[in-house]
C-alpha cells in the first residue's frame, strides 16, 4: 500500500492497522463488517472494533445500516477518507442495492484471505495495463456508457464490475497469467455470469494466456460455472480458428459482390460477429490479397496459424470458506436479533450499541 497515502488516512486520527483496513475497504468494496476488520486486524472482537466504529460514525466517514438476515453493514463513503488516497471519483462512494453489498462483502472476504496478490486498484490501472503493457485497443475492453445530463456527452467507463483483476502464478514455478474473476453471492442469476463472460469476450480474445477465478461461497455452483465457462470461452477459443476465418472471407466477398438476393440470417449474424472478431489492418490485407488472388489457399493458412497463435485458457473457482453473515458476529456485541432471512431491497437503520451511545440513545 502507498505509505504516503496511509499516512494521510492516519492523519484524520486512525491508527496504522485502521488506516491500511480503510485503504483495502475503499479500494475493493466500499462495505464492510466488525468481523472483517478484526480478520485484518487479527484482533478480537471488543473495544477495539468498538473505538473504530465510533472514530467512523462520528467523523461522518461512514454509516452503519441492519440489514435483516444479514446485520450490521458499514459503508465508506465520505470524499475525506477517498480524497486522501487520491481516489475520491471511485464509484464504491456511493449507494448500492443490497445484493450488491452482499457480493462487495464476499469480495472484500477475498481480497482479506489473498492480501498478497498484486490487484489492479483502479480502472486506469487495469486500462493502462492492458492498452500500454499489452498492446491491446480499448476497443476489446468490457466497456459500459453513462448518459450524462442533456446536453452533455457520455462518460464511457471500463471494468465496471470491479471483480479482483490481478498477476499471480496458477501453478508452482509457472510464469505469471493475468487472472480475471467472478464474485458469486448466491443473488446473482445464471444469465448474469453469462453477460458478464460476453463483456469479457473482446478482451480474451487478445490474449494468448490467462486465467479465471470464479469466487463464491458455496461450493454448489462451480460446476455449472465451468461448465458455461468452458462452452462460451475456453473450447472456442483454444480451438482451430483458421476455418472460421476462412469461413469469414467467404461470406464477406459474397456480401461485398452483392450476392445475397435473399438475405441469409445464420451468415448475416456470422459476418457481424466475425467483422468484430477478426478486425485490423491484418485481416483486412489477407482478406484483399485472397480475394484478388494474390495469395493462394495453402500460404492463407500459413498466415491464419501466425495470426491465431495457440491459447491457453484455465478456469479455477474459489470457495470463500471465511465469509459469514456478518450477522454472525455483530449480533453479538449489542444490536438486536434479526430473523435470519433474506429480504430484498429492503432495510432498516439500527444503530450498534456504540453508534447508540454515540446519539445518546
Amino acid at each position: 500500500m502507498p505509505v504516503e497515502q496511509i499516512d494521510r488516512i492516519k492523519g484524520l486520527g486512525y491508527t496504522e492497522s485502521e488506516a491500511r483496513f480503510l485503504y483495502v475497504v475503499a479500494v475493493h468494496s466500499g462495505y464492510f463488517t466488525l468481523r472483517q476488520f478484526c480478520t485484518f486486524t487479527h484482533a478480537a472482537r471488543g473495544k477495539r472494533s468498538f473505538i473504530f466504529a465510533r472514530k467512523l460514525l462520528q467523523s461522518g466517514h461512514a454509516s452503519m445500516r441492519d440489514y435483516p438476515g444479514v446485520g450490521p453493514v458499514f459503508h465508506l463513503f465520505s470524499r475525506t477518507v477517498y480524497g486522501q488516497m487520491e481516489k475520491d471519483n471511485l464509484r464504491n462512494r456511493r449507494r448500492h442495492s443490497f445484493e450488491f453489498i452482499r457480493t462487495r462483502l464476499l469480495l472484500l472476504d477475498f481480497i482479506l484471505a489473498n492480501q498478497v496478490l498484486a490487484y489492479f486498484e483502479t480502472e486506469q490501472d487495469k486500462v493502462s495495463f492492458f492498452c500500454e503493457t499489452r498492446g491491446v485497443s480499448k476497443y476489446f475492453l468490457p466497456a459500459k456508457v453513462y448518459e450524462g445530463r442533456p446536453g452533455s456527452q457520455s462518460t464511457v467507463r471500463y471494468f465496471v464490475d470491479k471483480f479482483p483483476l490481478f498477476i499471480a502464478p496458477f501453478l508452482s514455478g509457472a510464469p505469471p497469467v493475468v487472472t480475471f474473476s467472478y464474485v458469486d453471492s448466491g443473488f446473482q442469476t445464471p444469465s448474469a455470469f453469462l453477460s458478464h463472460l460476453a463483456a469479457y469476450q473482446g478482451l480474451f480474445r487478445q490474449l494468448a494466456t490467462f486465467r479465471f477465478l470464479y469466487i463464491a461461497a458455496k461450493d454448489a455452483y462451480f460446476r455449472m460455472a465451468e461448465e458455461r465457462f468452458r462452452s462460451l470461452v475456453k473450447r472456442p477459443l483454444e480451438s482451430d480458428t483458421s476455418a472460421e476465418i476462412s469461413r469469414y472471407f467467404q461470406i464477406r466477398k459474397k456480401w461485398d459482390n452483392h450476392e445475397y438476393v435473399v438475405p441469409v440470417t445464420e451468415d448475416l449474424e456470422f459476418l457481424n460477429i466475425a467483422r468484430q472478431r477478426f478486425r485490423g489492418d491484418c485481416f483486412d490485407s489477407l482478406y484483399h490479397g485472397w480475394r484478388s488472388g494474390e495469395l493462394g489457399e495453402q500460404a492463407l493458412r500459413a498466415e491464419f496459424s501466425r495470426l491465431s497463435p495457440e491459447r491457453s485458457v484455465f478456469f479455477e473457482s474459489y470457495l470463500v470458506r471465511s465469509h459469514r453473515r456478518p450477522f454472525d458476529l455483530e449480533r453479538k456485541i449489542g444490536e438486536r436479533s434479526v430473523k435470519d432471512t433474506d429480504h430484498h431491497s429492503v432495510h432498516h437503520s439500527v444503530h450498534l450499541l456504540c453508534e447508540r451511545k454515540l446519539l445518546g440513545a
